[in-house]
């Protein structure tokens, strides 16, 4: 299988669990249903992805216990940025030998 690209936003746990998050992605999973688009994006608390060596700097700004949202579509992580504010953004490739499963958790 090919590394496909991954985007993310990630935060401290507490911070995301803190925000309407779960609200806002349950609309998401909604309107993916109502259109017959499969849902891409998934959260994902203590993200094993943080620990590829080129997040270190990102891992390190970032409080522990940290999640994230990731999501193979760059647009809805942009939108996701913009609307929680106080969150790192980024990406990575997976799989790969540094980061065999996107959605793992450590």
């Amino acid at each position: 299988m090919d590394p496909q690209t991954y985007y993310f936003v990630a935060a401290s746990q507490a911070f995301l669990e803190s925000e309407p998050l779960q609200e806002v992605l349950e609309e998401r999973t909604r309107h993916y249903q109502e259109h017959n688009r499969p849902v891409d994006f998934y959260y994902v608390p203590q993200p094993a992805f943080l620990r590829d060596p080129s997040l270190r700097d990102l891992e390190k700004r970032l409080h522990p216990p940290v999640a994230a949202v990731i999501s193979t579509d760059a647009s809805f992580i942009r939108w996701l940025s913009i609307r929680l504010t106080f969150v790192e953004m980024g990406q990575f490739q997976a799989p790969t030998a540094a980061v065999p499963d996107p959605v793992a958790s450590v």
